[in-house]
């Protein structure tokens, strides 16, 4: 597959659309997804990832259960600053939301094998508020295979046209949950390298680790400018399509054009 001209199926932007969720597997090649390992082997070993669960008060660190999560990202790694203006990735995102869009977040969430819990039902939407929950997208990657076993992510096809009243999550010491349909639940299932995009209003939610080995996900979110509230615009968000896009180098000091292989190599070397 030529990545550089990956294009979005017509199928898919109608799934997204639709229901609010589309995937492509094998969207990061081999080599790309085992440079992402090894940024998240040296995130651990750096110590930077933090444990939000809690034991059911929203409070108090839990001993014996573990949501492992590390935000944002781009200010520690070299590899994950440059992905977000890879051809492929650009494409995708403005083909789903148009543009000039920009990066609005980023983030990994690692749940470690036989106690790492998931992270309870929720529509980004519900913490940014933009007015059209189709103007921004997560773009779900699977940094370890994903599936039912270790707890992949899941959607509730639909619901980005529902607003769920959200509440505080006790077992997380900041997130949120909703109640949802549960049995509408659909789980997608990916290969290390495959990626999920949902919009803002889709509710998703991941589950329990229950095999042996950790699974970890990265999620990038994106906006369409013109849905972006001025804060959200703030504190140096870079854009990643349209005229004025720097491709960083406004917000990081660098151009990230042409960046990704030479990162993905410059790991894989190490």
């Amino acid at each position: 597959m030529d990545h550089n001209r990956l294009q979005i199926d017509t199928e898919s932007l109608k799934q997204f659309s639709n229901v609010g969720y589309t995937s492509i597997p094998s969207f990061f090649d081999q080599d790309e997804i085992r440079a992402l390992q090894k940024e998240v082997e040296r995130f651990k070993k750096m110590g930077l990832i933090q444990n939000v669960a809690t034991d059911g008060d929203g409070e108090t660190p839990s001993t014996n259960k573990a949501n492992l999560q590390l935000i944002p990202l781009h200010d520690k790694s070299k590899l994950i600053r440059a992905l977000p203006f890879e051809n492929k990735v650009v494409g995708a995102i403005t083909q789903l939301i148009g543009q000039p869009a920009v990066l609005h977040l980023d983030q990994m969430f690692l749940k470690p094998g036989k106690h790492g819990i998931g992270t309870s039902w929720h529509q980004d939407n519900a913490y940014f508020k933009i007015g059209n929950p189709l103007g921004g997208t997560a773009m779900w990657v699977a940094i370890h295979d994903a599936n039912i076993s270790n707890g992949t992510i899941c959607v509730i096809p639909g619901s980005h046209r529902e607003k769920y009243e959200h509440f505080r999550d006790p077992n997380s010491n900041h997130h949120i949950r909703c109640q949802v349909p549960e049995k509408e639940a659909v789980p997608i299932e990916l290969n290390a390298g495959g990626v999920a995009f949902f919009c803002y209003g889709t509710a998703h939610c991941t589950t329990r680790n229950n095999t042996d080995f950790e699974r970890a996900g990265m999620a990038f979110h994106f906006l369409r400018s013109d849905s972006a509230t001025a804060s959200q615009m703030q504190d140096g968000k870079p854009l990643i399509s349209g005229s004025s896009c720097s491709f960083g180098k406004n917000e990081y000091g660098t151009s990230q054009q042409g960046r990704w292989r030479k990162e993905v190599e410059n790991i894989l070397i190490k």
